[in-house]
């Protein structure tokens, strides 16, 4: 008897756990839309105070976002900007940290939220501003439509934050609001201050403008998409009817983008073309850095990236000159 008793306890016990397991199964909505299987990673951190400290994202007891900040010597933790400073007027909800960062003087916190994919990455969404020279919270481009604004960052002298918005470039003054537009010719076929496909899959480049240390000029990329083809791809999972997604992609032989630069005065607005040599087609612009207010480092390399060359950039006399001619990759 006590055998039979046994097996029986053993079959109630598999046929519980088979139910309880039927409840756990995988599904489109746990493997997509949840956070599940989601692996951990470290968020942003970000140092300060010349190397002495180090602010990084973590959450309160209640689960919330905030910016904790941790003595670099002896890792003591302290709250640096709290959940509840996080929390927008009027909303009971605190921002969802995606990234952030400080301003020069580190008077100030840019924070990254509430995010929608580009290509690969998440680089459209919504910045926010907190103020600890007065302990506010204010959001950039507030009356752009949410997750709209792409690369904001501060100027150098912390007046101005610009960002990426509808393929142009703006400057917004931090304390009156006011928006000044740089470009104006953007659109999906002129690229201002970001990139295309090509862009991002060969060289991992997403952001596309820079501050001049001075603040008085930003750099930028202009790609020219227009005769680009268009690749269509069939999305078969939001619905049950499958739609197709257009994709600007050059097919193989193809030629990509045509690619300049540029640097525009945040004040007056007039924008410079820097006159690269070499065919804007059949060459890539993959960087650029400012050295100083008057000196601007760009790289250009061959469509088989197999050749590069530097030149240097003198916004002072609009001059251009071969730093580096040629080099060859190998590998």
């Amino acid at each position: 008897m006590k055998i039979y008793f046994w097996l029986s306890c053993l079959a109630i016990f598999i046929c519980t756990n088979a139910v309880a397991q039927q409840d756990k199964m995988l599904t489109l909505d746990r493997i997509y839309n949840s956070s599940e299987f989601r692996s951990d990673h470290q968020r942003s951190i970000s140092w300060i105070s010349d190397g002495e400290a180090f602010v990084t994202i973590e959450k309160n007891d209640a689960g919330e976002d905030q910016l904790i900040k941790y003595i670099s010597k002896n890792n003591e933790k302290s709250v640096f900007v709290s959940a509840e400073g996080l929390k927008p007027e009027g909303s009971e909800k605190t921002l969802r940290i995606e990234d952030f960062s400080l301003s020069s003087d580190e008077s100030k916190v840019l924070i990254f939220t509430n995010s929608s994919r580009v290509w690969r990455s998440n680089t459209k969404g919504d910045y926010w501003v907190y103020n600890f020279e007065n302990n506010t919270l204010k959001q950039i481009g507030a009356n752009f439509p949410a997750s709209s604004l792409m690369f904001a960052k501060f100027s150098e002298d912390n007046k101005y934050v610009a960002y990426v918005h509808n393929f142009n470039v703006y400057k917004e003054d931090f304390k009156s609001g006011n928006i000044t537009q740089l470009t104006t010719d953007g659109t999906k076929d002129i690229i201002n201050g970001t990139f295309d496909w090509v862009y991002e899959e060969e060289f991992g480049m997403r952001d596309g403008f820079s501050w001049s240390p001075d603040a008085k000029l930003i750099a930028f990329w202009q790609l020219n998409a227009s005769e680009i083809g268009t690749f269509y791809m069939i999305n078969n999972t939001d619905s049950i009817y499958s739609k197709p997604i257009p994709v600007q992609y050059p097919k193989v032989g193809q030629n990509p983008s045509s690619t300049k630069v540029a640097v525009v005065n945040t004040v007056s607005k007039d924008i410079t073309w820097i006159d690269i040599p070499g065919d804007a087609v059949q060459h890539y612009l993959p960087g650029m850095q400012w050295v100083n207010s008057d000196l601007l480092l760009i790289q250009q390399i061959n469509r088989k990236q197999n050749e590069l060359n530097i030149f240097t950039y003198k916004p002072s006399s609009n001059s251009v000159k071969k730093y580096i001619q040629k080099q060859k990759i190998h590998g």
